[in-house]
């Protein structure tokens, strides 16, 4: 009877966490107890629990905390991809290609007609325009940086929280199986959630004392993250660049290790990755796209003659120790103030001369990028198009990996989830089982009363 009361209450466990996260169904194991010697026989005394386990299999719930980690690496690196693709978005919104273009087409409207003022007041807005366009790109590109530094201070806290939940549960699960109340079920499927979780974040390495049942777990290659019973806490910071950096102290108030390049999985690793990588790279061509827009022009247009026969002007104004952001891309200060100081002629006291203005114009389709390579056009459609690529590619790498960890995921659920059908009809054989023993006794009681009635 009592083994099937646990087994009844084993049953009820089950059903009640079929929907618990990280839940492993649980079995009642049972054995023959000791027989009893009886003349030239060896009678049966009946049955005893000798475990309740948890209906697991290792080497699965590895694979799930591999195959996740790559999974979120995934997620973050096609999320900020598709916000480069929409950033450079030039279907749906004007871009930087229409503005460029339109730069240089006032050029050309220029060229038309030099003596006009007008002409020139169309160049200096198409050149407000396009300064004001590259600044709004890369300011969507560096808000994109910043989330992905954001998430990965998140993803940093969030672990260090796990790790205090994990050595906590490595004390409590020491306790019960050193004190030989059988395996701690439900305080390791609570902690092997959380290393998978911790996994979906970061890189990690695991291993369990067989002897304690405690765990031990390093981020990265040397971050000791959760030592038996202790944790520690892994520290960021923001760089100059604004770019946060992940460190460790090897004690407590100690020297600091960057660690930042040791993380290449999970969704710090996705974040990393496309940081130093792809965004890091179209951030940079953008800085270089402006400026040798600018430098080109600059040239250009410093050769020529303004409407008051002065020449030297510089169109854009260019930091002169080469620091070029586009933060600072600003049109002169001269040219902003009077058109008339917007160059076309080639030579002094000539106002038809439309010289200077077609050469500008001309430079849209000359191959300046990239040592000779692409015009600014070509440049810039070709990163387009390679961010686009890319994101098709990583969109199509994370359906797969989906499909593998979902796959995954349902082969567990075979394994180790809780089915209502098999346990309603387990509920009943140990019903059953339990009204036959209740019947047992009831009729030892009654043949034991028959042999006190044969004295009286």
């Amino acid at each position: 009877m009592a083994v099937s009361q646990a087994a009844l209450q084993t049953a009820s466990h089950n059903i009640t966490n079929k929907s618990t996260e990280g839940y492993t169904r649980q079995r009642v194991e049972t054995a023959a107890t000791q027989p009893m010697d009886e003349g030239r026989y060896r009678l049966g005394t009946g049955v005893e629990i000798s475990g309740i386990t948890r209906v697991n299999n290792p080497w699965l719930e590895r694979q799930l905390q591999r195959e996740g980690g790559q999974l979120a690496f995934l997620e973050g690196q096609t999320q900020a991809l598709g916000r480069l693709e929409n950033a450079l978005n030039e279907q749906s919104v004007k871009g930087l290609n229409a503005s460029i273009s339109e730069f240089f087409g006032a050029f050309r409207e220029l060229a038309n007609n030099p003596e006009s003022a007008l002409p020139r007041t169309l160049v200096r807005e198409a050149a407000t325009t396009l300064i004001q366009n590259f600044k709004d790109a890369k300011r969507q590109f560096m808000d994109v940086s910043t989330d992905i530094n954001k998430s990965i201070q998140s993803a940093v806290g969030d672990s260090t929280e796990m790790a205090r939940e994990i050595a906590d549960l490595n004390s409590r699960i020491h306790d019960v199986e050193i004190a030989e109340h059988g395996p701690a079920n439900d305080e390791r499927d609570r902690r092997d959630l959380l290393i998978k979780k911790l996994a979906e974040k970061m890189d990690i390495s695991f291993s369990e004392d067989p002897k304690s049942g405690m765990v031990n777990i390093t981020a990265g290659n040397t971050a000791i993250l959760v030592a038996g019973t202790s944790y520690n806490k892994i520290n960021t910071y923001s760089d100059e660049q604004g770019n946060t950096v992940i460190y460790n102290e090897l004690s407590k108030g100690g020297s600091a290790i960057n660690i930042t390049d040791q993380f290449r999985k999970g969704s710090v690793g996705g974040s990393i990755a496309m940081r130093e990588g792809q965004l890091g790279k179209i951030i940079g061509e953008l800085d270089d796209l402006a400026y040798n827009i600018a430098a080109n022009v600059n040239q250009v247009h410093a050769e020529g003659y303004d409407r008051y026969n002065q020449t030297g002007i510089n169109f854009f104004d260019l930091p002169q120790d080469g620091s070029f952001g586009i933060e600072g891309f600003k049109l002169n200060s001269a040219i902003q103030e009077d058109v008339g100081k917007i160059a076309a002629a080639s030579r002094p006291g000539a106002p038809g001369d439309n010289t200077v203005a077609n050469v500008i114009q001309e430079l849209q389709f000359r191959p300046l990028m990239e040592g000779g390579k692409y015009s600014f056009d070509d440049f810039y459609n070709s990163k387009v198009g390679e961010i686009g690529i890319l994101s098709q590619r990583a969109t199509g790498a994370l359906e797969s990996q989906q499909n593998t960890f979902d796959q995954l995921k349902n082969v567990r659920e075979s394994v180790s989830g809780v089915s209502l059908d098999e346990e309603a009809a387990k509920m009943i054989e140990y019903q059953k089982s339990y009204e036959a023993s209740a019947r047992m006794i009831k009729i030892a009681d009654e043949m034991f009363d028959t042999i006190l009635n044969l004295k009286r």
